[in-house]
């Protein structure tokens, strides 16, 4: 029987290469996930995401999806692959991180969480039955447990009170699982998640209860919510300690392309985040060399392709000074060329750390090409 992963090189340090075996495909790892929160990867086609920008798997979300288009017509479509015509592996969030960010129209207690649609106001329910429930009729590949994720900063007795209920509502998720199977035909796979905020304590006692669930991966939550970079460094080097090794480890929301790197250096198999599309979409392009914005007068006489180390179509085939020009005069097509050059960029930069994981000389490599990526250009 095939393994859900399988480690294929380890490093002197914990950077380690991987593949994730599902039912839609392999993923080799480290591996960033675009994210696609309302089936839809902002600006850019499926066959875009797929032929030229080389993702392996994308995301989808639990809380967006469930309030629109609901769960009676993704169902009706056959699940999230059909509906958004992506045949390769979807990962879901359980909608936990979007119930923490409406934290001033929601009511939460042990049952579960109330709160109001940013759509049109209406009041909702979530629970981790609830939650898993949606992610099983959505069709994830891999699904998330419902956690609650705290803010930053926060104090000890608050981070401690939430990452018990956090441990309470996951044995809520896996029971919810094990009387529930797939409704798809293919196998779905559970993530749960570590919380305990900045607090290593916590952290520790969270990490040992996950890995005591033992399921196929875990995911390491609440960080990325402000905390200085240092801080979330800490923290990830800490968990990853205690959890499985022979399991994948996801950082959730993470991050810059430095912060990529220094997370895989720390043992992170998976990452996430709506940073290279939401800063596309603000003019900045993030390239070997360093940071490019976009409106900078500088690009307007400048004609050489937009990216010349990039994998994609667009760097090659539009100059700097035609993007510039698309920014300024604020038409849609500037914000489809960024967003397609920064997630192939993404997806590049851990591929090439996969190489450099499988040569061994990784934390060398990593170390002479972060100070590179800081670089404002």
């Amino acid at each position: 029987m095939q393994k859900f992963f399988e480690i294929e090189k380890t490093s002197e340090g914990k950077a380690r290469a991987g593949i994730i075996n599902t039912d839609h495909g392999k993923i080799e790892t480290p591996i960033f996930m675009p994210v696609g929160t309302v089936a839809s990867v902002k600006t850019v086609h499926q066959r875009e995401l797929k032929d030229d920008i080389k993702a392996q798997i994308i995301l989808g979300n639990t809380y967006h999806l469930n309030l629109r288009p609901k769960m009676d017509i993704m169902q009706a479509a056959g699940g999230l692959h059909k509906f958004m015509n992506w045949d390769l592996p979807i990962l879901t969030d359980s909608g936990g991180y979007q119930v923490f960010s409406l934290s001033k129209s929601r009511k939460l207690n042990e049952e579960g969480v109330k709160f109001k649609s940013h759509i049109d106001g209406s009041t909702h329910f979530i629970s981790p039955e609830i939650s898993m429930e949606i992610q099983r009729q959505i069709g994830a590949d891999i699904f998330m447990a419902f956690d609650e994720c705290t803010p930053y900063p926060c104090d000890y007795r608050l981070a401690k009170k939430s990452m018990e209920m956090t441990h309470r509502w996951l044995k809520r998720c896996i029971d919810y699982n094990e009387k529930n199977k797939e409704i798809y035909g293919y196998k779905q796979h559970f993530f749960p998640i570590v919380q305990g905020s900045t607090y290593s304590d916590l952290r520790k006692i969270s990490a040992e209860k996950i890995a005591e669930s033992d399921q196929v991966g875990n995911a390491i939550g609440g960080l990325s919510v402000g905390e200085p970079e240092e801080e979330m460094y800490r923290i990830t080097d800490e968990v990853t300690d205690f959890l499985p090794k022979e399991k994948p480890r996801y950082l959730m929301g993470v991050g810059t392309p430095w912060n990529i790197l220094e997370t895989i250096g720390l043992g992170i198999d998976m990452m996430d985040c709506v940073m290279p599309t939401r800063n596309a979409r603000n003019a900045m392009l993030f390239t070997w060399q360093g940071v490019m914005n976009m409106k900078n007068k500088k690009w307007e006489n400048d004609f050489s392709p937009l990216d010349e180390f990039g994998t994609s179509y667009v760097d090659r085939e539009y100059s700097k000074a035609y993007v510039r020009h698309l920014f300024v005069a604020k038409e849609y097509l500037s914000k489809q060329i960024a967003s397609i050059h920064n997630l192939a960029f993404y997806l590049d930069l851990v591929k090439v750390a996969r190489e450099h994981i499988v040569a061994g000389d990784f934390y060398e490599w990593k170390n002479a090409v972060i100070p590179n990526l800081k670089n404002r250009l």
